[in-house]
């Protein structure tokens, strides 16, 4: 049994579309050359992972085993193109602004197609938020879904610009290391718990346990955003001799994602607690 109409559809050709820009982009940034960088490395995981997925979503509604999944398809894959368009952005600006120069004509190629697939990626947001009148919206396509993803996303960032040696011998610095894994873990397992609608089965209210994470991890982050400049920028200014990916520079990027994360988990704890003590009330 197979269903034609999931490829043909504007959602499937757009699907099918960011398969073949991602694997352009995979092959053309490979062929242009290795790079020993973990920035390198992001924008080649975001390629393949959305690869990766998008092809198996393609496959899993081409099968119709899509309809057998014992949790919320269409929550799951409107939240995997917000996810990958988010990734695709933060790549198509990283990729190109470390790694091309004016002869680099596939690493120019990858970017382009790079942006052209966000574009695309973009467009399945938009066709999947536009649902028809009285449908259901699952978890993950709501303004406390998104803000998990984004919580996640910006998580991923700050790995990506963490190096050991940056707080090895710092105890601060690793209390934040500390805040921004514990925080991301959670984040993914309230995401997962609520896609496989298992909730129900706590023997407290899972909205409110939603609540109580959401505030710790926001003055978690309060640490963090203040004690990493203090440790790590405090008497330490960029090197005259650093170069183009100069490791100064990701201690600022940690500085500022950690600040944008903070800002997302308070918003994330408002509207919870708006939704939770509030508007269940009314």
């Amino acid at each position: 049994m197979v269903d034609l109409r999931s490829l043909t559809q504007p959602v499937g050709i757009l699907r099918t579309l960011a398969a073949i820009l991602a694997c352009m982009s995979i092959i053309l940034a490979a062929t242009g050359g290795i790079e020993s960088s973990s920035y390198w490395a992001w924008c080649m995981f975001t390629w393949c992972f959305c690869f990766f997925f998008t092809l198996l979503i393609l496959v899993l509604e081409f099968t119709t085993v899509s309809k057998k999944l014992p949790f919320a398809w269409d929550d799951f894959t409107a939240a995997f193109a917000m996810l990958a368009s988010l990734m695709f952005l933060a790549t198509s600006i990283i990729y190109p602004t470390f790694f091309t120069c004016a002869t680099c004509y596939r690493q120019i190629g990858a970017s382009v197609v790079s942006w052209v697939c966000f574009g695309v990626y973009a467009g399945e947001v938009v066709l999947t938020r536009l649902r028809p009148c009285g449908e259901n919206i699952g978890f993950l396509s709501t303004l406390a879904g998104i803000m998990k993803l984004l919580e996640t996303f910006i998580a991923c960032l700050i790995y990506t610009s963490l190096e050991s040696q940056q707080y090895v011998n710092s105890p601060p610095l690793q209390w934040c290391v500390a805040v921004y894994s514990l925080c991301f873990i959670f984040s993914i397992i309230i995401i997962l718990l609520t896609l496989g609608q298992v909730t129900s089965f706590f023997p407290i209210p899972f909205d409110k346990l939603v609540v109580v994470f959401n505030i710790l991890a926001a003055v978690m982050y309060a640490t963090a955003m203040v004690i990493w400049p203090v440790y790590s920028l405090q008497n330490n200014k960029r090197p005259g001799n650093c170069g183009h990916l100069c490791h100064w520079d990701k201690l600022v990027v940690v500085t500022f994602m950690a600040i944008f994360n903070f800002i997302v988990y308070t918003l994330d704890t408002a509207y919870s607690i708006r939704l939770v003590f509030f508007t269940s009330n009314e």
